[in-house]
């Protein structure tokens, strides 16, 4: 779907925050920046369903390693536009991470609730390493004492949609990501 200014959502309208030429550059930065501090290894990308499916697509094709592919689901939103804080596990992962360089794809953070239970999940199954990758963080959300080790973008704390992100899962397949407009 091209973009365009402003969306609509029902009775909601959303504004341009970052256009698509600003979130591909970026992801290419960290796919550079990911394959320098991976060089020699094949990392296992975990994309966070639903909304990481765009980001990690488009970051793992700037990569100029191998790596390899598994995905998890949880929720904490439902058709909410702020999570709930409780964590739902819908799909677990289908790969071994034991020894494993994991890297977790997340579209968003701001709670980081969700990346706080992801980390203690996966550090019981004893990776040799584990690193958070989100495009968009709204630290001043945080919940949680969470690391990000690449980050694309920090916002404000507002709902946004757009590039796998979704509002009662409409407007995903935009290739901006846009803002709610208060």
């Amino acid at each position: 779907m091209k973009p365009t200014d402003y969306v609509q959502i029902d009775n909601l309208k959303f504004k341009v925050l970052l256009s698509e030429e600003q979130i591909q550059k970026r992801v290419r930065e960290l796919g550079e920046q990911i394959s320098r501090d991976f060089e020699g290894a094949v990392p296992i990308m975990v994309g966070v369903l639903n909304g990481g499916v765009l980001f990690l697509a488009d970051l793992i094709r700037s990569l100029s390693i191998d790596c390899e592919m598994d995905f998890i689901k949880i929720s904490s939103y439902g058709n909410q536009r702020v999570s709930s804080g409780e964590i739902t596990m819908i799909k677990d992962f289908s790969a071994d991470l034991h020894g494993r360089h994991v890297i977790v794809i997340e579209d968003i953070v701001d709670s980081g609730l969700s990346v706080q239970y992801l980390q203690r999940r996966i550090r019981n199954m004893k990776p040799a390493s584990l690193k958070i990758v989100s495009l968009l963080v709204k630290k001043e959300a945080f919940k949680a004492d969470v690391k990000i080790d690449y980050l694309g973008f920090e916002i404000e704390n507002k709902f946004v949609i757009g590039y796998g992100l979704d509002y009662k899962q409409l407007k995903r397949n935009v290739n901006a990501i846009y803002q709610l407009v208060e």
